[in-house]
């Protein structure tokens, strides 16, 4: 089978057509996946320049904490870090690891707190969320450099 894998391009496998559609399918995933990747790249640029320049300012940490979904309640990460936005629904570690602190409610987390897995930061922050509550991440991290240690408290 020769050719560049585009979506449509004709190939065959013991002398039958393969499925065009499956293969236009996963082409547009790898695409995808692709895109999110080199994204993600550009973004975990932007923090680690907002993690050197935070640490430069000395711009003081806080024990991180996640909140349910619905708002009501507030556990603890055992993570330290800088809260991104005002809801602390984001943060960064002074590692550069992106977290998302929205959590599922758990019965024995008010005692336990909870474990948050860093995830790859995205260029727009809140992406598809309701209106006014994305942001692009360059942005973002300037106003809350700007705001300093007076930003959450």
């Amino acid at each position: 089978m020769s050719g560049t894998g585009e979506p449509g391009e004709a190939s065959r496998e013991g002398g039958r057509p393969v499925n065009d559609a499956a293969e236009r399918a996963d082409y547009h995933v790898r695409m995808q996946e692709q895109r999110r990747a080199r994204e993600s790249a550009k973004a975990q640029v932007l923090v680690d320049e907002f993690v050197r320049t935070a640490l430069e300012r000395g711009l003081a940490t806080t024990d991180l904490t996640a909140r349910t979904w619905k708002g009501s309640s507030r556990y603890r990460t055992g993570v330290r870090g800088w809260y991104l936005r005002l809801d602390r629904s984001v943060a960064v570690d002074p590692d550069g690891r992106y977290y998302s602190l929205l959590v599922p409610p758990r019965s024995l987390a008010r005692f336990r707190g909870v474990e948050v897995a860093p995830s790859d930061p995205p260029l727009q922050v809140g992406e598809g969320a309701r209106d006014g509550e994305s942001i692009a991440l360059a942005e973002l991290l300037r106003l809350r450099l700007e705001a300093g240690d007076d930003f959450v408290d």
